[in-house]
């Protein structure tokens, strides 16, 4: 019987690669334009981080993380975001000693155990990034622009960020009130993950899919602007402003909240009409305290890489197919077989792409071999071409053909590189 993959997981191969590898590049070429360096952090940490940086009362800790017991009765969990795994090693690798802010980048798996739907498995990808050290405003705008910039550089459009303030330690208190004041009475209308949320962080229940924020907006429930204390007013003036100088489309969304606890201020979402929410983060001022290093302001984001690959697909169509091959060596004789790896070789070695066949087929079964594989050239050698001291080579477009000599073929891969015919 045959086994499969585990429900949620997806085996990514073919022409889906070149996709997830143009998406990488560009990744690696935004950030690098942007200053950040790359982090690579652990797939599984202490469970403990997560509970205490990603928070208690998400959906996230309380119901969707893969906890395990390793043989030594430890708890780990395999991480279902990338910014706790972050905060940790920036504390445990006392990255904060280092002047000036630290702007780090990652790209990886991450796992949630919920139900798998289009552009989100339960293993899937993200890439995102971090900036430790810094509560200028400006480091939101410019990070929100990031946002946006390396998914237009991947060929996205009509991109939105919604945007909004969750407050902080001194005006979220206010706020919790007003939430309490107007959802307790009604509080039996409220699912049972909310009812334990309106005594634990009320916030958190705009956040609800269950049909609770419906509630909420037919109670009028009050929204975190109006409790703003003033630092945090003048920090989203701030961001919006400079936000508005980038040229960068932003929307209030008061509502908006995220799915994580460590949040504070600043919170966004990148949304486009075909697909909804792509990515989004937010400022997180408490968190590298939380999990144990120095009281350090945070801001980042995460996008999902097959939702950003998903949507790239229903703006351009499927993604094109890998270059066609260089150069097919077609064996006909295997006293050919030691010219014909020296020929792979060098075409290789030049930078062009080269196969041949590894399976001992006939000549016209290697032809046709390279036909389904797009060759551009076909080297044909054999006994006649090694007492000739050149290969038959075959331009498969037009059909036609010419000897070359062994050490000629590079030269004629290059001539054609350059617009030359063969």
């Amino acid at each position: 019987m045959l086994t499969q993959r585990p429900r949620g997981t997806a085996d990514i191969y073919g022409s889906a690669i070149a996709a997830w590898r143009a998406l990488e590049e560009v990744v690696h070429a935004t950030f690098r334009a942007y200053h950040y360096e790359e982090i690579r952090t652990p797939v599984f940490e202490h469970t403990e981080l997560f509970e205490r940086g990603v928070g208690e009362t998400t959906d996230i800790v309380e119901k969707e993380m893969y906890t395990f017991l390793d043989r030594g009765e430890r708890s780990l969990t395999l991480r279902p975001e990338g910014t706790a795994g972050v905060v940790r090693a920036y504390v445990e690798n006392k990255l904060y000693a280092a002047p000036g802010a630290a702007k780090l980048y990652y790209i990886g798996p991450m796992f949630r155990y919920e139900k798998p739907q289009k552009g989100r498995e339960r293993q899937f990808h993200q890439f995102g990034c971090e900036v430790l050290g810094s509560d200028d405003p400006a480091v939101d705008a410019e990070v929100i622009a990031l946002n946006v910039d390396v998914l237009n550089r991947f060929g996205l459009a009509g991109l939105t960020v919604e945007l909004n303030s969750v407050g902080c330690p001194v005006c979220r208190p206010e706020h919790r009130a007003r939430m309490v004041a107007v959802l307790k009475p009604a509080a039996h209308r409220l699912c049972p993950d909310c009812q334990r949320r309106l005594d634990r962080n009320p916030l958190r229940i705009f956040d609800c899919k269950r049909g609770c924020r419906e509630v909420l907006a037919e109670l009028h429930a009050p929204s975190i602007l109006d409790a703003l204390c003033p630092d945090c007013r003048q920090h989203l003036a701030a961001v919006e402003a400079l936000l508005t100088a980038l040229a960068v489309p932003y929307v209030r969304n008061p509502h908006l909240v995220r799915g994580l606890d460590y949040y504070t201020r600043t919170a966004w979402e990148v949304t486009a009409p075909e697909l909804g929410t792509v990515g989004g983060g937010g400022r997180y001022n408490g968190l590298v305290a939380e999990v144990g290093g120095p009281d350090t302001p945070g801001i980042g984001f995460a996008v999902g890489m097959e939702r950003a690959l998903l949507l790239r697909e229903l703006q351009h169509g499927p993604w094109p197919a890998e270059p066609r091959l260089d150069l097919f060596v077609a064996v006909a004789d295997p006293s050919a077989t030691a010219a014909a790896m020296q020929m792979l070789q060098a075409v290789r070695q030049a930078g062009f792409t080269a196969d041949r066949d590894y399976q001992g087929r006939g000549l016209k079964a290697q032809l046709k071999q390279a036909d389904r594989l797009g060759a551009r050239l076909v080297a044909i050698l054999g006994g006649d071409e090694l007492a000739r001291g050149a290969a038959t080579v075959k331009d498969m477009a037009s059909g036609e053909q010419r000897d070359v000599p062994m050490d000629g073929v590079v030269d004629l891969l290059r001539r054609l590189a350059d617009g030359a015919q063969i």
